[in-house]
């Protein structure tokens, strides 16, 4: 389909090898998997939003929410008078 054999393959691990290190290819590894996998968990939260099987509520509007009502719960607020 693209034309890419076993020896292209072999070509590009050793030059990335070359490139990056034996020491930073396990790094590298693992922060593209981590991200794959927060990548996926977006799209299923998305897709739970989208079908409202999800009840808990979006981060910012919970946190918003959730200011408003210590708001009003404290006493109203006065500024103090400088030396006092």
């Amino acid at each position: 389909m693209f034309g890419i054999g076993p020896e292209k393959i072999v070509l590009l691990a050793l030059v990335v090898l070359l490139l990056f290190g034996a020491k930073r290819i396990p790094e590298i590894g693992s922060s593209f998997g981590k991200g794959i996998r927060d990548f996926k968990k977006s799209l299923d939260d998305v897709n739970d939003d989208e079908s409202g099987t999800n009840t808990e509520r979006p981060g910012l509007i919970r946190d918003a929410e959730a200011v408003a009502r210590n708001q009003s719960r404290e006493t109203e607020w006065q500024p103090r008078r400088l030396g006092q």
